[in-house]
């Protein structure tokens, strides 16, 4: 009979039992609908123990990863310690350790940890400016590539956070983030799959982080990065992405230019969604990642499988703006 611990207090489960009817049973309260692995209302984590594998059925490989299952067709095969999803809540410390001007309206924050954060290039950290006040921001670094946490905050009209760290935050200050979550990140297994990465802005950063990683990890198939901006200065680390594309054979880098005026030699005209589509057409078979202005990443959601990616490999990030 295995234990599920949770919430630090340890409780038995009965042969062929679910996690969920397990806790329930003790009357602890695990969010829930169908009860029949479909609607993922009860999504769980493990902490420590192997999820069965019929546990994690229709899960995208990124949360297969992190160890999430479905409480609800989740039967143990061994104690496990469990938690509900969580926006990384935990606080640690960090120092500010340079920022870096990437281009009129974003900055580029490296972050030390004393003790190194576990997270996957791509994923998304809080930074609190006070203890109530937080913005996430994805991470651009590459763990086994990048000594820092690196973050593109880009200044938003009014914001309370960006215009802190645009304004008053300095290398040596001490400030909060949480854990690193979120779905959007590159997982190993299938190294020939073609991969296109569409973003707007400082959306740059997760899939900088996700092209670098996925060349780290020796990808094989084509990775097409397609980087838009109105004019050519909202554009940022146009060299260094050339230079990553001289380097890899298998990684192009599509800056586009979606303003009125003609985009000089290297640029493309039009949106960096229309031009990516235009370039490659039907994404049978493709991993598409999207991280940006919120109507782009829902457009390009729907245009994607239109054209032949499958919902579980489209990942999304959408820049959403809190209320100044």
């Amino acid at each position: 009979m295995p234990n599920l611990t949770f919430n630090g207090d340890t409780y038995a489960c009965a042969e062929n039992q679910s996690v969920l009817d397990a806790l329930t049973g003790y009357g602890i309260s695990i969010p829930s609908s169908c009860r029949n692995g479909i609607c993922q209302t009860c999504l769980m984590r493990s902490i420590s123990g192997t999820p069965p594998l019929d546990s994690q059925n229709g899960l995208k490989e990124t949360l297969k990863a992190q160890n999430y299952f479905l409480a609800c067709s989740c039967h143990p095969l061994e104690d496990m310690e469990v938690s509900l999803p969580d926006a990384g809540s935990a606080r640690i410390q960090a120092t500010v350790h340079s920022i870096e001007s990437l281009n009129h309206e974003i900055i580029c924050v490296g972050l030390h940890c004393e003790n190194p954060l576990e997270y996957r290039a791509g994923q998304f950290i809080n930074l609190f400016k006070d203890a109530t006040l937080g913005r996430s921001y994805s991470l651009a670094s590459v763990p086994a590539h990048d000594q820092h946490l690196k973050l593109h905050i880009r200044k938003v009209p009014d914001g309370r956070v960006s215009g802190w760290a645009h304004h008053y935050l300095k290398p040596g200050d001490v400030v909060e983030i949480s854990q690193a979550v979120g779905n959007c990140f590159y997982v190993p297994g299938h190294p020939e799959q073609p991969i296109l990465l569409i973003g707007t802005g400082s959306g740059l950063a997760p899939l900088y982080g996700i092209a670098r990683d996925a060349l780290e990890q020796g990808h094989t198939g084509p990775i097409r990065l397609y980087h838009g901006s109105r004019n050519p200065q909202g554009l940022y680390l146009v060299n260094e992405l050339r230079a990553l594309a001289d380097r890899h054979d298998n990684f192009s880098y599509t800056p586009c230019i979606s303003g009125d005026a003609m985009p000089a030699d290297g640029y493309a005209q039009g949106r960096a969604l229309d031009v990516a589509l235009a370039d490659i057409g039907k994404l049978t078979g493709w991993r598409v990642f999207l991280c940006g202005n919120p109507e782009m990443v829902k457009t390009a959601k729907k245009k994607a499988f239109l054209t032949g990616a499958a919902m579980k490999d489209i990942y999304a990030d959408a820049f959403t703006l809190a209320a100044a």
